[in-house]
């Protein structure tokens, strides 16, 4: 079946994943195209370092080219920002980048971005499915693609480097006298951190920077259970700052000089205070609602709106798109900036990280205590549960009136069931790309956050 979630399409390969499915969907997009109106229509197409991306991709553009759509195709893998990108500034009636971002080894996925470079929201994409085996996948040759201009491979990384390199303030970074480790976690993130720098006093370093579509066995995604051989390195190494990219390279962790892990729901509110401060930026900012609760506080702090959406970067797409928002993200790493795209990018918010050192002339981990000294420790944690190993829905839950003797004074059901006391939460969210629950929970100690993650484990388990 094909389905798209939270954030396109995925799938197990040569499962439901297939060549013959991304024909069936690349048709479904070419007829949703032809139905935008008249004129001549072109789609940029990317892909990372999966298995068969390329494959898959070129596939997507030659059902286009025989369908008299212009595709234009990477020559190489790259970050899902630098679709997005392109499909903006080089006027492109959509984006489609082949990954499955974070998932593990066994999936690919597409996803569509639109012409202003967000992420496609479900009214395009429920057109798109509602098209789907309406017609019988057109194709073509590669050779007679290109002899009709309906097929151009094109390097896609030019104006991804010298775009972020405009957007950032090169001349206080490169002052900076770093040694950095940067963890691509085999993805697409590839060295484009130290393309956009230049020559200059940091040195970047690389882990897993190398071409291995098992992904070393762990998932590409940024989270700590992951990154054992990065926190040793930290530990070990004369780092400065630990900068880890998951594998389309949009999402963002980073480790501070001591080898502590520090994610997105940190990364954040950090970066939302330079973009105040150091930036200008007078605009609101925007989480999910599995957010960090010191979000909240420093927007409140900096005197701006905070806007919550349920899971999901194009709900925070919207705010951009509709200028409410300087900065916004998600909690699984992916972070979006103002005067760029409306979407995320792990390598923009790693050289915003350097910009704002740079700036504050401040170690990360100095710039790390000032955020703890001012808002306090929020601890933050989730697990994911099979949904095979569940005999009910979620909404089935039979909810507490209290969590450790704190009463819940709010429940949410935005996105999930979230159970807000006066100083911690705990939520439950089935995934909308993966065949899982999570369970989220935070708390101004990490011994309670744990517990009452083993507590929400618990509660799905007894369902």
């Amino acid at each position: 079946m094909i389905k798209f979630g939270t954030d396109g399409w995925r799938g197990v390969i040569a499962d439901n994943f297939t060549f013959d499915n991304v024909r069936i969907v690349s048709q479904a997009i070419a007829e949703y195209l032809y139905k935008q109106g008249k004129g001549n229509k072109k789609v940029v197409i990317g892909y990372d370092r999966r298995f068969l991306s390329a494959e898959f991709a070129k596939t997507v553009a030659l059902v286009l080219a025989a369908n008299k759509i212009k595709a234009v195709l990477s020559n190489s893998a790259v970050p899902t920002p630098a679709v997005s990108l392109h499909a903006l500034h080089g006027k492109y009636d959509l984006g489609v980048m082949i990954t499955a971002s974070h998932n593990g080894a066994e999936f690919n996925g597409l996803k569509i971005k639109t012409k202003d470079g967000a992420a496609a929201d479900k009214t395009i994409t429920d057109k798109v499915e509602s098209l789907l085996y309406k017609t019988k996948p057109k194709t073509i040759s590669e050779e007679a693609a290109k002899a009709k201009k309906f097929l151009e491979i094109k390097d896609l990384t030019f104006l991804y480097v010298d775009f972020l390199k405009k957007f950032v303030n090169l001349n206080k970074i490169r002052k900076l006298k770093l040694n950095i480790l940067v963890d691509v976690m085999y993805g697409a993130g590839d060295n484009f951190i130290e393309h956009v720098l230049g020559k200059c006093n940091i040195k970047v370093n690389y882990l897993h920077n190398e071409f291995n579509p098992s992904f070393g066995g762990f998932h590409p995604e940024p989270i700590e259970e992951n990154l054992i051989e990065m926190e040793k390195r930290m530990k070990s190494g004369n780092y400065d700052l630990g900068v880890v990219l998951d594998g389309d390279a949009d999402r963002i962790a980073t480790f501070d000089s001591y080898g502590n892990y520090v994610n997105a729901q940190v990364i954040l509110p950090l970066l939302s205070i330079h973009m105040a401060k150091n930036r200008n930026e007078q605009g609101g900012i925007g989480k999910t609602v599995v957010g960090s609760n010191i979000i909240d506080d420093v927007a409140m702090s900096l005197g701006v709106a905070c806007y919550e959406t349920p899971v999901g970067f194009k709900y925070i797409s919207s705010l951009f798109k509709e200028k409410l928002i300087s900065i916004g993200g998600e909690e699984a790493g992916g972070i979006g900036f103002n005067g760029y795209i409306p979407e995320r990018d792990g390598s923009a918010a790693a050289l915003l990280l350097l910009e704002m050192m740079a700036i504050e002339k401040k170690s990360y981990g100095k710039l790390l205590d000032g955020l703890y000294k001012s808002y306090g420790r929020w601890f933050y944690s989730r697990t994911a549960i099979p949904v095979k190993s569940l005999k009910k829905s979620v909404n089935d839950l039979k909810l507490p009136t209290s969590l450790f003797g704190k009463k819940i004074e709010r429940i949410n059901k935005l996105d999930g069931i979230k159970l807000i006391t006066k100083d911690n939460w705990l939520m439950f969210r089935q995934s909308g790309t993966e065949p899982i629950v999570r369970v989220y929970a935070e708390s101004k100690s990490k011994q309670e956050a744990d517990r009452l993650l083993s507590l929400g484990k618990k509660m799905i388990y007894d369902l």
